[in-house]
């Protein structure tokens, strides 16, 4: 298997033009118990003046409406996730 196959994948992205808002999956042994915790990575593709493509954490003012727009789909995905994993977990 190579490096590329075993490297960790987000489990859902949002886009909007070069913005992308990852959902990242980790499950923590606590107590015995596996918690699932989901987190978000915010990024924003770019050529610099090489032509070669690179990320950015910093966003312009006329870019934030997308970026709200992503985080909170981004917000409402783990939601949903985070309560279906509690359902598989705790058996109602």
């Amino acid at each position: 298997m190579t490096e590329e196959n075993t490297k960790p994948k987000p489990i859902k992205a949002f886009s909007a033009g070069s913005i992308e808002v990852s959902i990242w999956r980790q499950e923590i042994d606590k107590n015995g118990q596996t918690i699932v915790r989901h987190s978000a990575k915010i990024q924003k593709q770019y050529k610099n003046e090489k032509g070669e493509w690179k990320n950015t954490d910093y966003f312009f003012p006329e870019e934030l409406a997308k970026l709200e727009s992503l985080v909170r789909k981004a917000f409402d995905f783990i939601l949903v996730k985070e309560s279906k994993d509690a359902d598989e977990v705790i058996p109602v």
